[in-house]
């Protein structure tokens, strides 16, 4: 007999085949007429798993994310139920890391105002346009230094790149220098990328002072949780020039972007598309699919969150 398990994001062909295989596929809409059968859930690091949702399922067993994020799931709880939560890291680290460093060199050559140069016709009328920086030899600090993080460091080795970071806590196993004083590294580098979880622990965790100390020539890269940066104080300086410039994957209240932020030239802008290929996606969706099918063979879900890795 196929189990009960509760849809609450989209899903891709490819998974919904492969549930189905195993699975009694329950939209939300049929939520209220299913909550005693239901034994797993699948969603996104997004939408999550509402606490309103979590309280209605008294027989739930597991939980697969289909993002490595996954702030929107109150993990703690889920650990204290029993409830194990698998999430979708490594197989996207590649792809986030690789954003990272299209922001990274859109924003210092001005790869969208020079765009739009040539489509103008500026070009011809005007002249050349004007030099931009480079990326090469530039110093990078990494605020969070896990998988994507470790995956950024090795590609900026083609740049030349130094790279040193801040985490919570030093990682044994690493070359690059350690900084305890997030404030301190972002003054002594030229960019600062955040690849960190989201979360109460990390919100706001760039905070005015750490985007001073940046300065009016760093930038400014998120590919993580908008929450991680306070957003308006980041657009009063990019306004008013002590920062430089940001490339920004991810907002505070997405997909609601302020129009202070749009309306500025030395910011370049992406709709959260860290992981959003065709390869990371297809990978992504299996594993959701076999975190489910492992739990319900051996008990553990192959990739789990820190906090639920003990269940």
């Amino acid at each position: 007999m196929k189990r009960d398990l509760l849809l609450i994001s989209d899903a891709t062909p490819r998974m919904m085949e492969q549930f189905s295989e195993t699975f009694n596929v329950v939209g939300m809409d049929q939520l209220a007429a299913r909550t005693e059968t239901i034994e797993a859930v699948a969603t996104d690091g997004h939408l999550g798993v509402k606490p309103e949702i979590l309280n209605q399922l008294p027989n739930l067993k597991v939980i697969s994310c289909y993002g490595v994020g996954y702030d929107a799931i109150d993990v703690t709880d889920c650990a204290e139920r029993g409830i194990p939560v698998g999430h979708t890291p490594g197989v996207l680290s590649a792809n986030v890391a690789n954003t990272a460093i299209m922001l990274m060199l859109a924003t210092c050559h001005k790869l969208l105002k020079q765009d739009a140069y040539v489509r103008s016709g500026d070009w011809a009328s005007k002249g050349n346009y004007p030099l931009t920086r480079s990326l090469d030899e530039k110093k990078v600090g990494i605020l969070g230094l896990g998988r994507i993080g470790e995956s950024l460091a090795s590609k900026l080795k083609a740049f030349d790149c130094p790279v040193v970071y801040h985490s919570r806590n030093q990682k044994t196993d690493v070359d690059y220098a350690y900084y305890d004083n997030l404030t301190k590294m972002a003054a002594d580098v030229d960019y600062l990328v955040v690849i960190t979880p989201g979360g109460p622990a990390t919100a706001k965790l760039v905070n005015k002072d750490v985007i001073n100390a940046l300065g009016p020539e760093g930038i400014l890269i998120n590919v993580s949780r908008g929450s991680v940066v306070d957003e308006e104080a980041m657009i009063v300086a990019l306004q008013d020039g002590r920062l430089g410039a940001a490339g920004l994957d991810v907002f505070a209240t997405e997909p609601h972007v302020p129009a202070s932020l749009r309306a500025l030239e030395n910011v370049t802008l992406t709709p959260h598309v860290g992981s959003a290929t065709v390869e990371t996606r297809q990978a992504m969706g299996d594993l959701v699919v076999e975190n489910l099918a492992s739990f319900f063979a051996t008990g553990k879900v192959k990739t789990s969150v820190p906090e639920t890795a003990h269940l």
